[in-house]
Order: C-alpha cells, then sequence, then structure tokens
C-alpha cells in the first residue's frame, strides 16, 4: 500500500457560520493523506496524481459558502474516494482564523474508509 499526500495545502474558502464569516474569503490550511495501491508504480499513470487534490480543494472552496469545516473535509474526502483506487482518505483542515489571536488555528480531521 502506498500513502499519497498533500500537507499544508492553502485554500482560500468562503467558511463559517458567524454573520462576520458570511460573503468572506478566509484561508483553509489542509492536510490530505491517501492509501492507494500503488506501491512498484514507475509511470504516473499507474499512481495516484497529488494535483488532483489540490484541484477537488479548490473546485469544493470555489462552489459557494460552505458553513462548516466538516462539510469541506467530507467533500473533499469523498471527492479523493471518487477515484476507486483509493481505499482510505485521512482528511484534516484547519481553519487559522478561527480562534485568532488566541490559536493559531482550529479546525477538523476525518477518515472515511471504502466500504
Amino acid at each position: 500500500m502506498t500513502k499519497v499526500f498533500v500537507t499544508g495545502l492553502k485554500v482560500q474558502a468562503e467558511i463559517g457560520v458567524y454573520r462576520h464569516e458570511i460573503g468572506r474569503v478566509q484561508p483553509l490550511v489542509v492536510d490530505v493523506e491517501l492509501d492507494v495501491p500503488t506501491a512498484g508504480a514507475e509511470r504516473l499513470s499507474e499512481t495516484l496524481n497529488y494535483e488532483t487534490i489540490l484541484e477537488a480543494a479548490r473546485r469544493i472552496a470555489g462552489a459557494g459558502h460552505i458553513e462548516l469545516v466538516e462539510t469541506f473535509a467530507e467533500r473533499l474526502g469523498q471527492a479523493c474516494l471518487a477515484d476507486p483506487r483509493v481505499t482510505r482518505a485521512r482528511i484534516r483542515v484547519e481553519k487559522p482564523l478561527a480562534l485568532a489571536p488566541d490559536a493559531v488555528g482550529a479546525g477538523v480531521e476525518i477518515t472515511l474508509v471504502r466500504g
């Protein structure tokens, strides 16, 4: 099993439930780890191109306002599982401004497993 990962992916999204967050873009920092059975791959076509993770995160962020980071994480996890080779997706979404200046960030981590 191979772990394909992207860490520290910066995405701008309209996200949040509070009045001051509505209609406002703010940063998210996303980490994704995927289990993919591609050990021994020698060509890009034999493995998962991690650029697809970036594209999915940007597409989800660009689709409009999302209330919860949990929703963003779930949508990104489902997008990753759309590739039938992905057996597990761990998605961590941090919202750096959520508790600023009292905390560096707050967020959520989810794990989706192909059933």
